[in-house]
């Protein structure tokens, strides 16, 4: 049987994408395409792009992961809004690095077409109560 679309999108990003090279090919379907709007631009990523950024972060981050504020799902769409943080390997502590929103259509039970919006975390109360 199966997982739900919810069910696999939970599992990649509680997962710690940064040191977890298997999940990424677990996960993410070989024609993924990642549509990613953020505070430095618009990129486009496949699927060698999303596994050399995460491969980039491993030099610099001790563990990282997502906390997740909702999972929204309307049949193989799912949508997710999250924080993401890392532990820097010069730093004491992990920190939010930067807050997103992805949509997500799976095929074959993977993650396919992403559209995901980002900007630097920000640690005002007042956003980050929005999170709990």
């Amino acid at each position: 049987m199966s997982l739900s679309p919810r069910k696999i999108v939970r599992i990649f990003y509680e997962a710690d994408l940064i040191h977890n090279e298997q999940i990424l090919k677990d996960y993410l379907h070989a024609e993924v395409t990642l549509n990613w709007n953020s505070s430095f631009g618009f990129s486009k990523k496949n699927f060698d792009d999303i596994l050399r950024m995460f491969k980039g972060m491993q030099s610099a981050f001790e563990f990282s992961r997502n906390k997740i504020t909702h999972l929204l799902t309307d049949k193989n769409t799912v949508t997710i809004r999250h924080t993401f943080f890392a532990k820097a390997i010069e730093r004491s502590k992990e920190e939010a690095i930067a807050h997103f929103m992805c949509i997500w259509e799976l095929k074959e039970d993977k993650l396919y077409k992403g559209y995901m919006i980002s900007q630097q975390a920000d640690f005002s109360v007042e956003n980050m109560e929005t999170f709990l």
